[in-house]
């Protein structure tokens, strides 16, 4: 028997990742949405509960990075709809990339991002940050959780336009968004119930433009985080250097491969 090359046992391990992969992982979703306007708007509308919905531009990978030396992030899907509302729709598969903290630097991100320099602060636009959570995050069984700010002397909404909500991808029931909970954890598109997800489904895990297109995303996401290891290897060398005190920045640049200015951010941050 012929055996595989390495190459060829990867594409096989793919294969069988891509069978495995449902809505709720987050690189999957991003497929999912990718220049798909109509599905974007279609979730959106479940859980946002606004049937009038009207989603005009998404797009997915979306990076927010204005503002120089802050942490960037990369949006999983980025909405905009008729009246100009901002939508950040987020697969967190684990409790610890649902923190508060996370979902309120979100929300200030997409705040640097959509005010210019002359508008007015009552310019900013409406925004929802979204995370759709594999478990109940607040364990109460509820379908969603809406978290607003108020005034705690009046009792009174503080309508500043900001807007994150919960999921619960755990719900199950009757409703639209328990049938939708249901569809992000299925690993085929004859078990979904909108025929919305089970037709991107099935493009991106039968049809074989999809898959082709899932393999090579599946590849890119596999030399990103090997480029990220090795640039996390030469943060952690920088560092160890900074501690010992006995090298110059020059050498610690020269050595570890960062720039310059990475290194004095570190010695910066770590005050070393």
């Amino acid at each position: 028997m012929e055996r595989l090359t390495v190459t060829e046992q990867q594409h096989q391990k793919d294969l069988q990742r891509l069978r495995d992969l449902r809505p709720i992982d987050d690189d999957f979703m991003r497929c999912l949405f990718k220049d798909n306007i109509p599905l974007a708007e279609f979730v959106l509308r479940i859980i946002t509960n606004k049937q009038d919905l009207i989603i005009t531009d998404c797009e997915t990978q979306k990076d927010m990075k204005r503002l120089a030396g802050a942490r960037s992030i990369c949006l999983d899907a980025y909405g905009t709809d008729s009246s100009g509302k901002r939508y950040d729709l987020e697969i967190q598969r684990q409790e610890k990339g649902a923190d508060p903290h996370r979902a309120r630097y979100h929300s200030s991100v997409m705040d640097v991002e959509n005010l210019h320099s002359g508008q007015e602060f009552n310019e900013l636009p409406d925004t929802y940050t979204i995370f759709i959570i594999e478990k109940d995050f607040y364990e109460k069984g509820e379908p969603v959780y809406p978290i607003e700010r108020i005034n705690l002397a009046t009792g009174k909404t503080f309508e500043d336009g900001e807007h994150i909500l919960y999921v619960n991808g755990e719900y199950r029931g009757e409703s639209n968004l328990g049938k939708l909970m249901h569809d992000f954890n299925c690993t085929q598109a004859s078990d979904m119930n909108f025929e919305l997800m089970a037709e991107r489904t099935r493009y991106l895990k039968e049809n074989p433009k999809g898959v082709s297109e899932m393999c090579r995303i599946m590849e890119d996401m596999r030399n990103e985080s090997l480029k990220e290891g090795m640039r996390e290897g030469m943060r952690e060398a920088a560092l160890r250097m900074l501690s010992a005190g006995k090298y110059a920045l020059e050498e610690i640049v020269n050595i570890s491969g960062l720039s310059l200015e990475e290194v004095s951010r570190l010695k910066a941050e770590r005050n070393v």
